[in-house]
């Protein structure tokens, strides 16, 4: 049998904390539509999706609050670092997503975004709820735990 290739992808930006603060669901992949100074922004590897979502409007989805830095070499035809994107979806993808996140309240968070095989910028997307305090401790202690056994199985070997 013929080993699984890895797909060739470069991530620009990971949220790592949306694991922290969400339990994540259904993921779905998302074009992005850009300006081609956000573009270059990205393809030198700045952007930060900590805080921001996705949210719909019009029928559309938006990635809304995620700040790709000003490219620096442009001008005058530079972009905004916060303005809201539009995300490339099928209406049957927005109408899942939407109803998720207005029947069982729901959160559209952005996990990664990247380039993929053909140089196209993507996001992925997950529909989250949010954790309460006790749940994130309970993450903690299982990961420390986790760790610790680990360490004593390479120790003992």
């Amino acid at each position: 049998m013929a080993a699984k290739t890895e797909r060739n992808i470069k991530v620009v930006a990971d949220n790592r904390r949306a694991r922290f603060n969400y339990e994540i669901g259904d993921t779905v992949e998302a074009g992005i539509a850009l300006t081609g100074t956000e573009v270059k922004s990205l393809r030198v590897g700045k952007a930060t999706i900590a805080e921001s979502y996705a949210d719909t409007k019009g029928g559309e989805m938006w990635l809304v609050n995620a700040n790709i830095p000003e490219y620096l070499q442009a001008s005058r035809f530079n972009h905004a670092p916060k303005r809201p994107r539009k995300l490339l979806l099928h209406k049957r993808q927005i109408a899942k997503l939407a109803g998720a996140v207005e029947r069982e309240g729901m959160t559209i968070v952005p996990l990664k975004l990247y380039f993929n095989e053909k140089g196209r910028a993507k996001v992925e997307l997950a529909v989250a709820r949010g954790k309460k305090l006790h749940d994130k401790r309970e993450t903690e202690k299982k990961r420390s735990w986790d760790r610790e056994r680990a360490r004593l199985m390479r120790v003992k070997g």
